[in-house]
């Protein structure tokens, strides 16, 4: 009996087609998308029909989840129900809250609590509209507590009458934030709302594709998030910022880069 290897077996089950080895499926094709177009060889990041440099200063995050999942801005009663539904599905449930209580004393990594914490979330009756709701919802909230329980400060409770933004800002600090800070946290959430492709996008899209849940999609994208390869290498760029420091000037930012990348 001769053993075959593992490229001849799979020529054969393709049926005489060549197929070929793509590492990270170089080069394929893998799905088609409205939601976003990535060109870094451009530097262009085009989101929902938009510029990224036109969308993320202006929009508020609520208008920008509305054009993602609508495929069209809102009007203002739209845009006001959006923001209600939001609002209405901050708090917590109690069994969210006992995980992220538990993942403190074991002293578990931030990322690591998002997880467990954001699987604890959804209905149980298949509405996935509701369900993604509450995900975009909940995990600012999720993130917040987290981080207050850490510091052994008592959570804070949302703020229906604040947006997105400024109501997570809220639970950080207690304190209702200025405009400029909202409008600096919504052009990030807006700049990073869709990314095209990338692996914690991939991940949620295998998932939901065998059709799970949303919230199954969700968590196994923040797994695919935590690497460092991917999300996790926010950390390091946390720490190069800390390294260049608050008063750098155009030239230390350039010579800090460069440094880095040297090495």
């Amino acid at each position: 009996m001769r053993k075959h290897g593992i490229e001849e077996v799979v020529a054969r089950m393709s049926d005489g087609t060549s197929v070929g080895f793509a590492p990270g499926l170089e080069g394929l094709v893998a799905t088609r998308t409205r939601l976003s177009l990535v060109d870094g060889e451009a530097g262009r990041l085009i989101i929902a029909g938009f510029p990224v440099e036109e969308l993320a200063g202006r929009a508020s995050f609520e208008e920008t989840l509305y054009l993602l999942w609508n495929d069209a801005l809102p009007d203002e009663d739209q845009l006001a129900g959006l923001k209600g539904d939001l609002a209405g599905r901050r708090a917590l449930p109690q069994v969210t809250m006992k995980v992220l209580v538990e993942a403190v004393t074991e002293r578990v990594p931030t990322m690591d609590a998002l997880r467990m914490a954001a699987g604890t979330l959804g209905s149980r009756d298949g509405d996935d509209c509701g369900d993604a709701l509450q995900v975009v919802a909940a995990i600012p909230t999720i993130v917040a507590t987290y981080w207050r329980l850490s510091r052994d400060d008592e959570p804070i409770e949302p703020d229906r009458e604040l947006s997105h933004a400024a109501n997570y800002l809220y639970m950080l600090s207690g304190e209702v934030p200025s405009t400029e800070r909202v409008r600096a946290l919504e052009t990030y959430l807006n700049a990073a709302s869709d990314h095209g492709m990338n692996a914690s996008t991939f991940a949620a899209r295998v998932i939901i594709s065998t059709r799970s849940d949303i919230v199954s999609a969700v968590v196994g994208a923040i797994g695919a998030l935590k690497g460092p390869l991917h999300g996790g290498a926010n950390a390091d760029v946390m720490r190069l910022l800390i390294e260049i420091g608050p008063e750098a000037t155009p030239e230390r930012v350039d010579e800090a880069i460069r440094t880095r990348l040297a090495r």
